[in-house]
C-alpha cells in the first residue's frame, strides 16, 4: 500500500506518464528499491506493473482494466488450485491405500495361522500398522500441507485483489490516500492495517517524499 501510494502520489503531482521510468525497469527504480521484499516477489510486481502500463498508454478505459484484472485474478485462483487439489486427492487416498496394507496383512497372518500366538500376534500388529500409516500421513501431513498451501494462495490473490482495488480506484477519480483505504478495506483483517495505523504510515511516507524532493532540488 506504500508502494502504490508513493507511485499514485507522483502519478497524480506530475502525470501518469512520470511513472514509464519507474514501471520500464522496477529493479533500479527510486520508488520501488525502497521495498525489497515486494520485488523479490515477481508474479506481484508484473500484475502491478503491467497496469500501470496499461494505465499509462490510456487506451483502456477503467471498465475494461477492471474485466481484464478480473480474468487475470481468476487465473491465479485457478493455477493456484492445482497443486492444492492433487495434495488434497492424495490426502484422500491414503488411508485407503492403509487399508489395503492392513488387508494384506491380516491375509499374510491368517495363512500363518499354525503359528505360535506370539508370532501370529506380531503379524496382526505388522498389518495394524499399514492403517496407522496411511491416517497418520493423510490427516498430519498431506493434507494439512494442503490446506497450507491453499492459504498462502489466497493470501497472494488477496494482495492482487488490493491493489486492483486501488488502481481501479485512481483512475475512477479519488485522491491517493482515499484509493489506499479502498485497497485497506479488500484485506483479511489479521492483516489489515487500522485507518490510524495506515494514516499514519502515509503521513511518514509522505514526508520522506518531500525530503526527497528537496534533497534533489538541492543537489541540482
Amino acid at each position: 500500500m506504500a508502494l502504490m501510494y508513493r507511485l499514485l502520489s507522483k502519478s497524480r503531482q506530475s502525470g501518469l506518464i512520470t511513472l514509464e521510468k519507474e514501471i520500464d525497469d522496477p529493479y533500479n527504480s527510486v520508488i520501488f528499491s525502497h521495498y525489497p521484499s515486494l520485488l523479490a516477489d515477481k508474479s506481484v510486481i508484473d500484475f502491478l506493473v503491467d497496469y500501470l502500463r496499461l494505465m499509462v498508454s490510456g487506451n483502456l478505459n477503467a471498465y475494461e482494466i477492471e474485466a481484464l484484472m478480473n480474468e487475470e485474478i481468476e487465473t491465479y485462483e485457478q493455477e493456484n488450485d492445482i497443486p492444492v487439489n492433487s495434495l488434497l486427492q492424495v490426502g484422500d487416498a491414503l488411508p485407503a491405500f492403509g487399508i489395503i496394507a492392513a488387508v494384506m496383512g491380516v491375509v499374510n497372518a491368517l495363512a500363518s495361522a499354525d503359528r505360535p500366538a506370539g508370532e501370529l500376534g506380531a503379524l496382526i500388529a505388522n498389518a495394524m500398522v499399514g492403517t496407522l500409516l496411511g491416517i497418520l500421513l493423510a490427516y498430519g501431513c498431506v493434507m494439512p500441507l494442503g490446506a497450507l498451501l491453499k492459504q498462502k494462495g489466497d493470501e497472494h490473490i488477496k494482495m492482487l485483489q488490493c491493489i486492483r482495488v486501488t488502481l481501479l480506484s485512481s483512475l475512477n477519480g479519488y485522491a491517493p490516500p482515499i484509493a489506499i483505504e479502498f485497497g485497506r478495506k479488500t484485506l483479511y483483517s489479521s492483516e489489515r492495517p487500522s485507518f490510524d495505523e495506515l494514516e499514519a504510515h502515509l503521513r511518514r511516507i509522505k514526508k520522506a517524499c518531500l525530503t526527497e524532493s528537496a534533497d534533489m532540488t538541492v543537489n541540482s
